[in-house]
């Protein structure tokens, strides 16, 4: 009898333990703001939610053997917003562009309770592109210079606001060049499709996105600002000095992201339409090899140094006081996944190879050697083909049509600055059997002038390829 009671003192002992356990075990919130439809942040945000990829990495031995981590997704159309959810502690991470980031990083300099810090690069383009102007497809507005006294809308402290306050610096517009107002992506596309404003400048994917639904064409790119764009991953500070693991399992999280974007891109750009809306064809001209973006997580210094002459933006409106972007930056967190993950950060940091467009042009029968002069088009039931050059993306084009396939989308690149286009939305200077896509009607015409050529739209330019450059 003796022995039983013991055995059941003990039983009801380890219970207790068990019981009490449970009941000590701690919930840790993490609040993470996504811009779910600002292709630039997907692979920080909604590819690691739908993906489940946070979860496989968070710690859970040593102190974290008891703590049970609830993750909070909240999706922003745009950075401010976040920047405003981080500061009441509500998100514990944030996802926005250059320009809304330092914001970030300078408004938390002020809080005494927190600081913020760069931890990771989304997406980069080291020339600019993604941040765009359009008009409507009707509109006799070419050039920056024709919107003079119109009206044009931006959402206000984002990156592609930044985007126009440098263009117009650098053009040596004044602040009343055009009737700026702020409108969010949703109503700036309303109301540009409505005819009720002159011009929407937006940030990515939308000066793509616009043209590509049928009512826009872009008549600015951030590349010829010369100023890289980018957009990043902050995290508050009180968060990660307390839970460092977490902040390192996120950028394991991302890295893995990244590897399944580019292990099959046209898979990825699908998904992501399902995830956010964004079309696939679009997501795929900013995410797709040779895309007008790069994925890639290490802070690179030319980043920070172009964040640095965006604070002198801000600084000459009156919009910002000292701000040093250098000293926010924190890659601690990134430095120790690469270890962990057996891969050389150092080697990452001083790249800035995207990947790339290759393989064979079976069109034309020759291997690709150029991405930044090749095309590709996307066949319906064959998948995205890639060509040597865009004579012969175009020509390609006009075989699969006389074949009766469809096709969803054709890609060139832009002659001045090797960006990625949609062929239909380009337009193309001829001369013989050279053809020269261009995103700028009047970067056409000069090359045209100077070759003896003709600018052509899309179908007139594909009858040229398929004519050997005669229409």
């Amino acid at each position: 009898m003796a022995r039983h009671l013991a055995t059941l003192s003990i039983a009801m002992t380890a219970s207790a333990l068990m019981l009490a356990g449970a009941a000590s075990a701690e919930t840790v919130t993490i609040g993470i703001g996504t811009q779910d439809t600002t292709t630039n942040t997907v692979t920080a945000g909604t590819v690691i939610r739908q993906l489940h990829l946070l979860e496989k990495y968070l710690p859970t031995d040593g102190k974290y053997a008891n703590i049970k981590f609830e993750l909070e997704w909240q999706n922003f159309t745009s950075g401010p917003p976040v920047t405003n959810a981080m500061m009441a502690n509500k998100l514990q991470f944030g996802m926005m562009g250059d320009y809304p980031l330092i914001v970030n990083g300078f408004t938390f300099e002020n809080n005494p309770e927190s600081k913020s810090r760069l931890i990771a690069v989304a997406a980069y383009s080291p020339s600019g592109s993604g941040n765009g102007i359009v008009v409507h497809k009707d509109s006799p507005y070419y050039d920056l210079a024709d919107l003079k006294g119109k009206l044009v809308s931006v959402p206000f402290g984002s990156a592609a606001h930044g985007m126009v306050l440098k263009a117009m610096q650098d053009r040596g517009l004044p602040a009343d060049y055009f009737q700026l107002v702020s409108q969010s992506p949703e109503v700036g596309s309303t109301n540009l499709q409505e005819k009720k404003i002159d011009a929407h400048a937006d940030f990515v994917p939308f000066a793509e996105l616009l043209p590509f639904r049928g009512f826009a064409r872009k008549i600015f790119d951030g590349v010829e600002t010369n100023m890289p764009t980018w957009h990043g991953v902050v995290v508050r500070t009180d968060f990660a000095e307390k839970y460092p693991e977490v902040v390192v399992a996120y950028e394991k999280a991302l890295i893995a992201a990244n590897e399944w974007l580019r292990a099959d891109p046209k898979l990825a750009a699908e998904k992501i339409q399902e995830w956010t809306g964004i079309n696939k064809e679009v997501v795929y001209i900013f995410l797709g090899p040779s895309g007008n973006m790069t994925t890639d997580p290490a802070i690179k210094p030319a980043l920070i140094d172009a964040a640095a002459a965006d604070v002198k933006v801000l600084q000459k409106l009156g919009r910002m006081k000292e701000f040093d972007p250098h000293k926010w930056v924190d890659d601690s967190y990134l430095r120790k996944a690469y270890a962990e993950l057996k891969l050389e950060y150092d080697a990452q940091l001083a790249s800035t190879k995207n990947y790339e467009i290759s393989g064979e042009d079976k069109f034309c029968k020759k291997p690709i050697t150029d991405p930044r002069k090749s095309g590709e088009v996307w066949v319906d039931d064959e998948g995205i083909l890639p060509f040597s050059s865009a004579a012969c993306t175009l020509g390609a084009y006009a075989d699969f049509k006389a074949k009766g396939k469809k096709i969803d989308v054709t890609y060139v690149f832009d002659t001045s600055h090797g960006i990625k286009l949609f062929a239909d939305q380009a337009f193309f200077a001829v001369a013989g059997s050279d053809i020269a896509p261009f995103l700028l009607k009047k970067d056409a015409e000069t090359y045209a002038a100077k070759n003896n050529g003709k600018v052509l739209g899309f179908d007139d330019a594909v009858k040229a390829a398929v004519g050997g450059g005669k229409t």
